[in-house]
């Protein structure tokens, strides 16, 4: 089985929007989301998130040439990754976040349908694999 090439894609889009997202947050905190409305902002917290972007961000773009295995497995992280945010974003929104919240929330919500999708897929390719080899044993 290979990866998809649009996967491969993903990977690297995700790299981006990732790196991109995490360099504010890593390096001015308080102005990157000062600047988007929050009034309240944590810096510790704002780097944990900002290093956990840049990390699967990183992660993403360093193994986009990776096997069926390797994509498989970080497929698993970002759909949890992304749901988990998507969740915790929905409730800061609840909460009233300010409305730069809903932005994040669409992106990550976009990429769980993405991760989600080819997950599901490779789950099927591989049931169908696993399907064909016991015809051929049989």
């Amino acid at each position: 089985m290979q990866v998809p090439a649009a996967l491969r894609t993903w990977f690297v889009v995700h790299a981006a929007v990732d790196v991109i997202a995490a360099v504010p947050l890593l390096i001015a905190p308080d102005l990157a989301l000062r600047a988007l409305g929050w009034s309240c902002v944590d810096p510790a917290a704002t780097r944990l998130v900002g290093a956990a972007l840049l990390a699967i961000g990183g992660q993403s773009f360093l193994t986009r040439n990776a096997g069926v295995e390797t994509y498989r497995a970080l497929l698993g992280l970002k759909v949890i990754w992304s749901l988990a945010a998507a969740l915790g974003l929905l409730i800061a929104v609840g909460n009233g976040a300010p409305p730069a919240a809903w932005a994040f929330l669409s992106i990550f919500i976009a990429f769980a349908g993405v991760w989600t999708n080819h997950a599901i897929r490779f789950r099927q390719l591989s049931r169908a694999r696993d399907d064909d080899d016991s015809a051929e044993a049989s």
